[in-house]
């Protein structure tokens, strides 16, 4: 894959937008993920000087989630972007390294250590590197154009 057959690829997006699109999304989905944590593990106890104490451990539950993610899915999405560009090449390896670097930069900085920053780099980097071999993909564009209706009349039946 040439220079040119990579610029026409991305023409469409900019890497800007789409590490603001990771960020965006990991942040909803944190949030999403905080709140179903939050019912499950964070039984509200009532406290004395906080008004309305489930509510408030369950949106710091969100926040903390959702940062999280968000600052995954923007480091993935933006050193991926970086390294493809840097390489001229678009495949596995730069969603590898967009991984490791996410992993190890977020779960390293709160787990304060660097073997968690390792292994959780390293997890994150072989599964995308398994994903992205494997060809596994959440849209597959087969050339037809699908709508919510039908353009066929149906037939009257009396």
């Amino acid at each position: 894959m040439d220079q040119t057959d990579l610029h026409a690829m991305d023409d469409d997006e900019s890497p800007v937008l789409k590490t603001l699109k990771g960020a965006t999304m990991g942040l909803a989905a944190g949030s999403i993920w905080g709140t179903i944590v939050a019912t499950w593990y964070d039984v509200p106890r009532v406290e004395r000087h906080v008004a309305l104490p489930g509510l408030m451990r369950t949106l710091k539950m969100c926040g903390n989630y959702g940062l999280t993610f968000a600052a995954v899915g923007g480091l993935y999405i933006g050193v991926e972007q970086l390294v493809q560009k840097e390489r001229m090449k678009r495949d596995y390896i730069n969603g590898a390294i967009g991984a490791f670097v996410a992993g190890a930069t977020v779960y390293g900085y709160r787990g304060k250590s660097i073997q968690t920053a390792i292994t959780a780099g390293s997890l994150l980097a072989c599964t995308s590197a398994f994903l992205d071999i494997g060809g596994r993909t959440t849209r597959v564009d087969n050339g037809k154009e699908y709508y919510p209706y039908t353009t066929e009349k149906r037939p009257n039946v009396n």
